[in-house]
């Protein structure tokens, strides 16, 4: 018999062994302290000074950096004027410390410091970032990286012992985040123009596609777009493009390998991660290992992590590692290597009017998304793939209905997409299989006119908490019935995504949810507390996209001292109302709207000013609420005060023979609107003379890039036509024929 020699020490040294255990778990549990200092700053990334927030005097945050063992203790001092928090994104932690303001805590308030302390207890590539308000757009975001121990049973060499770069990706606009998330509500289009991506009806015309247009209007969609916002600059680490000659002193030369621990700190803009020395290799996904699997390209959602291996194919050469939008406007670099800088091939431009005759074959005139009979699933069936042309470049073979292929990326070509079927953990994932198992199914749901998201047409604040049990395994089936993509992303767990690899199927907190696309995931619930379930595109989440999962019988949170009043705070972000304003001032009077609009109510005013009596005045007041998951019907109330002069035998009659008021009316009414095909508003009413008016109505249709055209016509005999041309956010120059006023010209402002 062969004695282990450690067993014989630990025999004749059980004293001298147990003490040496006990220091090693001293060690093993060290305190790693980082303190956060807050604070305002001006910066100029983009040709503008602009406001931004800086962690300790920088932007992106600092990297955190601890090893799996450690505790982590992290103070956070808030040198700003308003409330503060920090959401550490993955982590498996108290749900005190989740840093999710109202919900886990109370907000970090100006000139306070929140000390968060916790174990950790897991490993690999995360990032952290504020979740109040929108201050994330602005600086608040930065690399959380936690180490293997060397003794991990898990740890793979080749892998987990190459050089490594973490990388944040993030955005830049000059708008303030406030502003954007105000004129994504009203439907402007600004982001649009500036993104070069309008498809008005010239360009519809130009491109052979002007019957797509108008299918697309009359199923009434707005234009086909795969991003909300415009973005001037796009960074990696703070920077439009860099250098990595070296890590850690070691110059990097042929034949290295680079591990990129890759995390996407955009408010809401997705990534194709490209690279100009070759393949990808994918070794971890949201912090958690996978078999490496090896790719031309990959996209990685808001919020998703990603650990890749690149390496050097040769001398003297320096490499391009580059991220893109996803709707190709901008772009941010990395440069491997040294030597001669080799440049990745930009990825070519969306053809968006093939992309919104897809959206038309799928879009039902009710509204709803029609599958098909597709099993579109796990990002295997890419409904933009036929925007991408530098995958065949033929676009009529994608748009042939029987090809089994049609929107399968990597059968179309030599380029090979990593989707989430590809993903395979090295470990079994299995949850307990005693456990009971509670289901629950979402539809993902969402209004892009109005700039509505929710879960099952409901926001954060029209929705119960969801109660789940300590111990059972939860599994959450998703479908999303909104045009657009959305990565939801769970506090507090990793969930198993089921994508046919079993018991291996992958670890992840992030599950990007494409149209059409149903998704299952599934968590044992260990955990107690309140944890938000969201999506994480930021002006989705704040619009509220979103779900609490909550523990019964769990303890009181002693950091939210009144549930009540977190919880009014809570639902103020889904709540809120948001303004616009319109004035036209023109040769033949003044006209105008102002609006206020929340997820689901409008209060708005209209109102025409003449510069002579014959011309008057008047102005229109309607409170109303829309009704339905599309928001296409609003009933209203409201108030018409109009005076204007009449001759001594002139009497004003509509359409059906009623008499209007002579000279000046006051008068309640009540009402709806409906959007109707060709995006037409539809507007019944009755006053309280009795009186009733049908009118019809649309404003901005695109002519072209920048020309828009409305117009209105009423059963009081009253029409309108005119045109606007934009000249930049808040200004234009119009014309317009008025039944009362006559022609005029002028500017138009708007906000």
């Amino acid at each position: 018999m062969k004695w282990n020699p450690l067993f014989v020490f630990y025999k004749s040294n059980s004293i001298v062994i147990i003490l040496l255990l006990f220091s090693f778990n001293l060690y093993s549990q060290k305190t790693v302290r980082y303190d956060l200092y807050v604070k305002d700053t001006l910066v100029n990334f983009a040709g503008k000074e602009k406001r931004a927030i800086a962690v300790n005097g920088q932007i992106p945050m600092p990297t955190l950096t601890f090893t799996e063992g450690d505790t982590a203790e992290i103070h956070v001092h808030n040198l700003l004027k308003e409330e503060t928090s920090l959401h550490w994104h993955g982590l498996f932690l108290p749900n005190k410390e989740d840093g999710v303001p109202n919900l886990t805590q109370m907000p970090i308030r100006p000139n306070t410091t929140h000390i968060y302390r916790f174990p950790i207890i897991q490993n690999g590539t995360h990032w952290y970032h504020s979740h109040s308000g929108l201050q994330e757009q602005i600086g608040m975001y930065g690399n959380f990286v936690m180490l293997k121990r060397p003794n991990d049973p898990t740890f793979r060499k080749g892998i987990d012992d190459l050089p490594t770069l973490p990388i944040v990706l993030s955005e830049w606009t000059n708008l303030k985040p406030e502003n954007i998330h105000r004129m994504l509500h009203n439907a402007n289009d600004y982001p649009a123009l500036k993104k070069n991506s309008v498809q008005s009806y010239g360009e519809a015309i130009s491109a052979g596609h002007f019957k797509t247009k108008l299918q697309n209007e009359w199923k009434r969609m707005l234009a086909m777009d795969v991003s909300d916002v415009y973005y001037e600059k796009i960074f990696m680490n703070g920077k439009p493009s860099s250098e990595l000659k070296s890590i850690s002193g070691k110059e990097l030369k042929a034949g290295d390998k680079v591990r990129l621990r890759i995390s996407n700190g955009g408010a809401s803009s997705y990534f194709w991660l490209t690279y100009a020395g070759g393949k990808i290799t994918v070794v971890a996904n949201d912090g958690n290992d996978v078999e490496p699997v090896e790719v031309d390209r990959l996209i990685i959602a808001v919020s998703e992590t990603y650990d890749i291996l690149v390496d050097i194919p040769s001398e003297n050469k320096a490499f391009e590692f580059l991220a893109t939008t996803e709707d190709r406007t901008n772009s941010a670099s990395i440069f491997i290597g040294n030597g001669v800088k080799q440049l990745k091939s930009p990825l070519p431009r969306l053809k968006y009017f093939e992309g919104m005759k897809m959206m038309n074959d799928m879009m039902k005139m009710n509204g709803e998304l029609d599958d098909m009979g597709m099993a579109m699933s796990l990002n295997q069936m890419d409904m933009n793939v036929v925007m991408y042309p530098e995958i065949t470049g033929d676009a009529d073979a994608k748009q042939d209905d029987n090809n089994p292929n049609r929107y399968n990326a990597n059968a179309l070509g030599d380029i090979i997409t990593l989707n989430y079927a590809m993903l395979k953990s090295p470990i079994i994932t299995a949850l307990p299989k005693e456990a009971p198992v509670k289901e629950l199914f979402f539809k993902l749901s969402g209004n892009m006119n109005r700039y509505v998201w929710s879960i099952d047409n409901k926001v954060v604040s029209e929705a119960d908490k969801i109660l789940i049990k300590k111990g059972e395994n939860v599994r959450i089936i998703l479908y999303n019935g909104s045009m657009m993509r959305h990565p939801m992303h769970l506090h507090g767990h990793d969930f198993r995504l089921l994508n046919g690899q079993g018991e291996n199927a992958p670890l992840k907190n992030i599950v990007d949810v494409m149209p059409m696309e149903t998704d299952t995931l599934e968590f044992n619930a260990n955990v107690e507390g309140d944890w938000f379930f969201h999506c994480h595109i930021l002006y989705h989440m704040m619009s509220g996209m979103g779900r609490v999962l909550s523990y019964e019988n769990q303890k009181p949170n002693p950091l939210i001292p009144n549930p009540k009043l977190a919880q009014r705070k809570l639902f103020a972000d889904d709540r809120k109302f948001h303004f616009m304003v319109e004035n036209d001032v023109a040769t033949s009077g003044n006209d105008g709207m102002a609006m206020l609009q929340s997820t689901r109510w409008s209060i708005g005013s209209e109102w025409r000013l003449g510069y002579h009596d014959f011309h008057g005045y008047e102005v229109e007041t309607h409170i109303g609420r829309y009704i339905g998951k599309m928001q296409w019907l609003m009933p209203f109330i409201g108030f018409d005060w109009r005076y204007r002069k009449f001759g001594i035998d002139e009497q004003e009659t509509n359409l059906f023979g009623q008499s209007n008021s002579k000279d000046q009316r006051s008068l309640f009414t009540v009402g709806v609107n409906y959007t109707l095909p060709l995006l037409i508003i539809g507007q019944a009413e009755i006053y309280q003379d009795g009186n009733v008016r049908f009118q019809l109505m649309r404003e901005d249709m695109p002519i072209t890039k920048r020309l828009r055209m409305s117009f209105m016509l009423n059963t009081d005999k009253e029409y309108m036509a005119g045109f606007r041309y934009i000249v930049n956010k808040n200004m234009g120059i119009s014309s317009h024929y008025d039944s009362d006023m006559g022609f005029g010209a002028g500017i138009t402002f708007s906000y």
